[in-house]
């Protein structure tokens, strides 16, 4: 087992609409059973999707993704989250603010997605929204966490520094041992006020691939991972079991 004493929370990242730009944040107030505030508000399915009416929680295969386009990972984001807007930024788009639960801005928003999906793939069709649920990749209300030490040791295998917002994940601890977050698996830490019980590692895919900078992929994480450690996990997922505020700075226990 690791001990996590020592560790800080280093970033705050929430990402309002599914595989559509990231924000880091200072402080955020967790909530008991619930997932990472104003993440995954939003998803964009396709028109392929195959949906319930009203929508509910679907498995990601049924929206945009970073998997399905390396270009989404170049999307950053700023938010308002009492207004409900979303202002989206990338390389080769304009910056846009949209207001997603309004039809219009909804429809501005596909629109705006439209040229960074590859044309291949079934277009984007509809804005979701799920009240009292985060559209996130697991079908119960998780917070991932992650660790800058195994970030780091990753980019020192695969030759370059790797940027955080490749792994959309939601706190960012410094202070742990390379790899020592996936020990934690059933045991709770403590991280500002709050408290969480760590339930498994995270799975990765190729959309970590992708450089949030460029929108291109050019990092082979997923190789990197196999080769290293014999499985590509990266991070845990954790549930809040005590809500409470946690910021930048704060120590885990």
């Amino acid at each position: 087992m690791t001990d996590p004493a020592g560790g800080r929370v280093a970033q705050l990242v929430r990402h309002p609409i599914k595989s559509a730009g990231f924000e880091q944040v200072a402080e955020a107030r967790l909530t008991e059973g619930a997932a990472f505030p104003f993440d995954r508000v939003w998803a964009v399915a396709h028109a392929a999707a195959r949906l319930s009416e009203p929508p509910g929680w679907a498995p990601k295969l049924q929206f945009l993704r970073g998997w399905g386009s390396a270009e989404l990972m170049a999307i950053s984001c700023t938010s308002d989250e009492r207004a409900g807007n979303v202002t989206l930024s990338h390389p080769r788009r304009p910056t846009e603010s949209f207001t997603p639960d309004d039809p219009t801005d909804a429809a501005r928003l596909i629109a705006w997605l439209r040229p960074l999906w590859p044309e291949t793939r079934p277009e984007p069709a509809r804005v979701i929204r799920v009240p009292g649920h985060a559209l996130t990749d697991q079908d119960q209300p998780l917070v991932s966490i992650n660790s800058v030490s195994s970030l780091a040791q990753l980019g020192a295998q695969i030759g370059r520094d790797l940027s955080p917002h490749r792994f959309r994940g939601n706190i960012w601890i410094e202070g742990w041992l390379p790899m020592a977050e996936l020990d934690l698996v059933g045991q709770e830490i403590t991280i500002g006020e709050a408290r969480l019980r760590i339930e498994e590692p995270i799975g990765r895919c190729r959309a970590t691939g992708a450089n949030p900078q460029t929108g291109q992929q050019d990092a082979d994480t997923m190789g990197a991972l196999e080769r290293r450690y014999g499985h590509t996990d990266f991070g845990v997922f954790a549930r809040v079991i005590e809500g409470g505020k946690v910021a930048v700075g704060d120590e885990v226990h």
